[in-house]
Formats: structure tokens, C-alpha cells, sequence
């Protein structure tokens, strides 16, 4: 019998002191500095076999990144949706899927440009972008996308 798969991590520095921590790609909660107790950015990979768990069932609003390694906009974004994870620690959760690594998530999201970006609330996509963006244009696209609906929900 083999072991159970151990659950993904990566290691964030975090951005208030510096400390190493590891971050698990799925928790109930949201990831904080073992040292100092701030928040940290939540920045995940995905696939094909992890995405429910890792995405659709976050604590949080998650923002997919679908991307190709040979994508040059790709690159380009990659660091402004870090950036944007960074600010907004403990609100959101970047979630990255490499598409050739992913291909039933890349044709369950139809995806025809890369990167393509999605926001998820609960497992539902809320908004959807094709196309690299300065920072500034994706953190307005990202509040829209989060703004509370008129009944006052979110």
C-alpha cells in the first residue's frame, strides 16, 4: 500500500520580516508568519488532479492564472499578480495552472489566449480576462470583480 500523497507547499518569504515560511497549497484558513503572525501572500500551484481542492474550495476569493511556460506575456504578468497577492494578503489567493501541464482545466475554461485570468468565489468563476495588464489595471479589475453585489452580498 502506498503512502498518501503529502500535501504541496512552497516557501514565502514573508514581506514584513523577512522570515521563510512554508505555505500549504490548501487550509481552511489563511497562511500567516510563524514569526511575526502577519499575513502572508497565498501563492499556489495547480493541476489537473488538485484544482477542486486548492481553488475552488479556498476560505478565499482566488485569482487563476492559467499561463504557458513558452507565453511571454505570460512572464510578463506573473510578477504584478504577485504583487497584487502581496498587497492583498489574507483577502485573496493567486492560483497558478501551468496549461500544458493541465490540459482538461485548460478546456473546462475554455482557454483560446494565454494568460488567461479568472477570479473564483466559491468555486464560481466571477470574472475572466485574457491578456497580460499593468498593475494597476488588474488590481481595478480585481476590485470589480470583488465588489459586493447590490444586495450586499459578496
Amino acid at each position: 500500500m502506498s503512502a498518501p500523497a503529502k500535501p504541496r507547499t512552497s516557501v514565502v518569504t514573508c514581506p514584513n520580516c523577512g522570515r521563510r515560511n512554508r505555505v500549504p497549497a490548501a487550509a481552511a484558513g489563511v497562511p500567516k508568519c510563524g514569526n511575526c503572525h502577519n499575513l502572508l501572500p497565498w501563492i499556489a500551484d495547480a493541476g489537473d488532479d488538485d484544482f477542486a481542492e486548492v481553488a475552488e474550495r479556498s476560505p478565499v476569493p482566488v485569482v487563476v492564472d492559467l499561463w504557458a511556460t513558452w507565453c511571454g506575456p505570460c512572464r510578463m504578468v506573473s510578477p504584478a499578480l504577485e504583487q497584487l497577492a502581496t498587497e492583498r494578503a489574507g483577502d485573496i489567493k493567486l492560483v497558478k495552472v501551468e496549461i500544458d501541464a493541465a490540459p482538461r482545466l485548460a478546456q473546462r475554461f475554455e482557454v483560446r489566449a494565454v494568460p488567461t485570468l479568472l477570479v473564483m468565489r466559491d468555486g464560481e468563476v466571477v470574472a475572466r480576462q485574457a491578456g497580460a495588464a499593468p498593475v494597476p489595471a488588474l488590481r481595478n479589475w480585481l476590485d470589480q470583480a470583488l465588489k459586493p453585489n447590490q444586495d450586499g452580498t459578496s
